[in-house]
């Protein structure tokens, strides 16, 4: 006999999370349930559940997830149960022009698991065929919950057109900083600096085998990628904090002609000096924005296929970032953690 009711972290209003029980999702045509294996906190999380809300009340949130398919409605053809798989979690229209060249996440009207709608802060969570990929057999469903953030992080460098032999500024070091690293790394850039103002997030930078990393308080980053490229700059600059020093110091460090990237959701207004807003003009550097990943419908070479290739091939070693695993049943204190930032994470999952 089937499960009827499943545990779930249930956001009721802002900062009224609750850990209870809810209906099973009966499973549509078309449509695959997924049981949860991991699912990640990811930074916008913490507003969603704790001062901004979400579209709509109640909602079950999380998007970074991996699991098992446990059944499948009717018209699902290229799923079996357990099959092991990965969730874009943007549910598109085709109706939109993004959606007609396979830029899903550039469409207007969409629907969004763990935002619009019910996510992976659960036991089981209900996706379209079409949204699921499967999980290659050496990749674990925790590294598998990662895929998001790590094809977030893989579209921010596309996006900055790295090529070989670039030199690389990144600011903030969370996991989708230090994935940017790798990915950077993978691409063959000449030099890589990583920056940030926790001990322990250099220290994870340097764990990762990344030479140049560096406090942002002991030494102005500028001057830092400076230093390291002959007074020129770096070629590449991203920004994956959100917060407005990090924001002046990628646009301080970019060179002649470079590419600044601005990756991290902004946490406060940025003003910019008229004297680095002229610089930047000068400079004439590319200030390119960046949202979410690419995913192919058809199984072509979008950011998903990419990561879990790169995942199973050893080129993307995304364990040491995972700092967390935390029962659904304390998912609420880990939340609550991270808000206030009481204890030392990186990546934290939940898991039923």
């Amino acid at each position: 006999m089937s499960k009827q009711a499943m545990d779930a972290i249930v956001l009721h209003g802002v900062s009224d999370l609750r850990y209870e029980q809810v209906p099973v999702p009966e499973v549509p045509a078309g449509k695959v349930r997924v049981r949860i294996g991991f699912c990640g906190v990811c930074g916008s999380d913490i507003p969603r559940c704790f001062s901004k809300g979400t579209y709509n009340f109640p909602t079950i949130c999380g998007h970074e997830f991996a699991g098992t398919v446990e059944a499948c409605g009717a018209e699902v053809t290229d799923f079996a149960v357990g099959d092991r798989v990965a969730v874009f979690p943007l549910i598109w229209n085709d109706d939109h022009p993004a959606c007609e060249v396979g830029k899903y996440a550039q469409s207007d009207g969409y629907d969004y698991l763990g935002s619009r709608s019910d996510g992976a802060f659960s036991e089981f969570v209900n996706a379209p065929q079409r949204n699921l990929i499967k999980v290659p057999d050496n990749v674990s469903l925790e590294e598998a919950a990662m895929t998001e953030p790590a094809a977030v992080a893989l579209h921010a460098v596309r996006r900055a057109q790295l090529r070989l032999g670039d030199s690389v500024a990144i600011f903030g070091l969370g996991p989708i900083g230090l994935m940017v690293a790798q990915w950077a790394r993978a691409m063959g850039a000449s030099q890589i600096a990583l920056f940030d103002i926790l001990p322990e997030k250099l220290e994870l930078a340097r764990q990762l085998g990344f030479e140049h990393v560096f406090d942002s308080r002991d030494e102005a980053p500028a001057e830092v990628a400076e230093r390291l490229t002959g007074g020129r700059g770096v070629h590449v600059a991203i920004e994956s904090a959100g917060v407005p020093p990090t924001m002046t110091a990628a646009l301080q460090a970019t060179r002649r002609s470079g590419r600044c990237v601005l990756l991290g959701n902004p946490a406060a207004d940025v003003t910019l000096p008229a004297a680095l807003i002229s610089q930047c003009m000068r400079r004439e550097i590319d200030i390119l924005g960046t949202w979410n990943s690419d995913f192919s419908v058809f199984g072509d070479d979008d950011d998903w296929r990419t990561v879990l290739d790169a995942m199973s091939s050893g080129v993307l070693n995304l364990k040491p970032l995972i700092t967390h695993r935390v029962p659904l049943s304390q998912g609420i204190a880990a939340l609550e953690m991270i808000r206030d930032q009481s204890e030392f994470y990186a990546k934290v999952l939940l898991h039923p």
